[in-house]
């Protein structure tokens, strides 16, 4: 939020795929637990929403995958999540979020853009972008 970086966690489960139809789209359902850690930013914390609480944050939704198995754009991913979260900051300022995340996952390791708001249906709406880097593990 407003270029205050913090410390971020998440851990996330994504389960089996299912082919959307013939098409060459293809969905998981995935679930997320996230940690926000808060930020010390002085101008706002006589502000109803500072931005001094830690977020935890649980989320639901459908990753998507395009293409055929060995096709190389096959790791690349899209994920939307509706979430509900504890907290109340500038960034994230209603009890529910939305979880937009656009990845590559490899066998072992992932790279990932997620963006978290509640899309403009509550002010303030900063939301929170991040970059996340991933360990996968076979459970």
């Amino acid at each position: 939020m407003d270029s205050y970086a913090v410390d971020t966690a998440f851990v996330e489960g994504v389960f089996d795929e299912h082919r959307i139809g013939n098409s060459r789209f293809s969905w998981s359902p995935d679930v997320s637990l996230g940690w926000i850690d808060g930020r010390g930013i002085s101008r706002y914390d006589g502000n109803r929403y500072s931005t001094r609480d830690q977020i935890w944050l649980l989320a639901g939704g459908a990753r998507i995958h395009y293409g055929d198995p060995g096709d190389w754009y096959r790791s690349l991913f899209f994920s939307f999540q509706p979430a509900l979260h504890t907290g109340r900051t500038q960034a994230l300022s209603s009890p529910y979020e939305f979880v937009s995340t656009l990845g590559w996952q490899g066998r072992r390791f992932s790279v990932q853009i997620r963006h978290i708001s509640n899309g403009n249906l509550h002010s303030p709406n900063r939301g929170e972008t991040m970059a996340l880097l991933g360990v996968g593990f076979d459970l």
